[in-house]
């Protein structure tokens, strides 16, 4: 019994560990272009991205639920499973974070919880429907949504301001600029710090189904509700994460696809948000970094498409492409050595 509360511990250390990461991670998706053009300093970007992520977090658990249930019952998950989907996809995100890769921690956890469900039960305890249509679809519509609307948006800026003079255009995007990079951090906070929400949850709730006491019954999910208790420390976990900060993909995001000036960073943000806000609110894990990579590119191919650096933007997909596939090997390693360790039904 003893052994498995103290497990039941380490995996929400862990996963508010992963939390951490993802900020660090992907506190590029919302001031590498703020920062990139001077708008603001990167120390003061990062922190007030973490305090917006922060806030964004609190917002809602629409997207927490989905992780917490639509992808494996809770009756075929351990805790040794929730623990190998989280090293799977802190593996995977440490890797791209040191290559300078904006991967998707979204999908790695996924793709972590797909691998040790597999390991742990065979293929069919997991649901591949809801990977289809709630990952793989949305991991190919949401980009490309981002990207068009990125580019629209960019079209009709650039009419907008055709006869203002570049000085005045230069100051009032900078000031646009702030207040996107603001929303897109928001935003940022409201989709990713519910995927560790999401993963503790399922935890906890695998815990009760496998019939374990030992834990006050207030901090235990009710009805399925995120408890407020993991809603408050992910949301300090992915603040304190942005903080941190991210500078190689920051590198990356903000100069290595495009040279981006203050106008286009303002309208790969303005869409890239609007994009994260309406998954969120449909309770959809989209990766904000595949958003917010396919709005800078959007931006880019406005002004021709010579000037996305299309070399770098395909070492990206690449890597979206590899996320869920990596990540999942990595869990199904974990969970056997896991296994071996703590037992295969813990």
């Amino acid at each position: 019994m003893v052994s498995v509360v103290t497990l039941l511990i380490l995996v929400i250390v862990v996963a508010l560990v992963f939390d951490y990461i993802n900020g660090f991670h992907d506190a590029a998706n919302a001031i590498a272009t703020v920062v990139s053009t001077g708008v603001l300093p990167v120390r003061t970007a990062v922190i007030l991205a973490g305090v917006l992520n922060f806030v964004g977090a609190m917002t809602g658990t629409a997207v927490a639920k989905t992780i917490a249930s639509g992808f494996a019952d809770a009756s075929v998950v351990t805790q040794v499973v929730v623990l190998g989907a989280l090293i799977g996809a802190c593996v995977w995100n440490l890797l791209t974070w040191w290559w300078g890769i904006p991967s998707s921690s979204s999908h790695a956890l996924i793709g972590g919880l797909a691998g040790a469900v597999v390991a742990h039960s065979g293929p069919s305890a997991f649901n591949w429907d809801n990977l289809v249509g709630k990952v793989l679809i949305p991991l190919v519509v949401s980009p490309t949504l981002g990207f068009v609307a990125a580019f629209l948006f960019m079209v009709a800026l650039l009419w907008i301001t055709r006869r203002m003079r570049r000085a005045s255009v230069q100051h009032g995007a900078r000031r646009l600029q702030l207040t996107s990079a603001c929303m897109m951090a928001f935003s940022h906070g409201s989709n990713d710090a519910q995927k560790a929400m999401g993963i503790i949850t399922l935890a906890l709730v695998a815990f009760v189904a496998a019939g374990y006491n030992g834990i006050p019954a207030t901090l235990l999910p009710q009805d399925g509700a995120v408890p407020g208790w993991v809603i408050v420390s992910c949301a300090v976990a992915i603040g304190l994460g942005t903080m941190a900060g991210g500078q190689r993909i920051i590198k990356t995001m903000g100069t290595r696809i495009i040279r981006i000036s203050p106008l286009q960073g303002f309208a790969a943000e303005t869409a890239g948000t609007a994009t994260i806000l309406t998954a969120s609110a449909m309770g959809v894990p989209v990766s904000t970094t595949h958003c917010i990579s396919a709005c800078i590119m959007g931006v880019g191919a406005s002004q021709r498409l010579s000037a996305v650096r299309w070399g770098v933007a395909g070492n990206i997909v690449l890597a979206w492409v590899l996320t869920i596939p990596m990540s999942a090997a990595f869990a199904f390693a974990a969970v056997l050595g896991l296994a071996m360790v703590f037992g295969p039904n813990v």
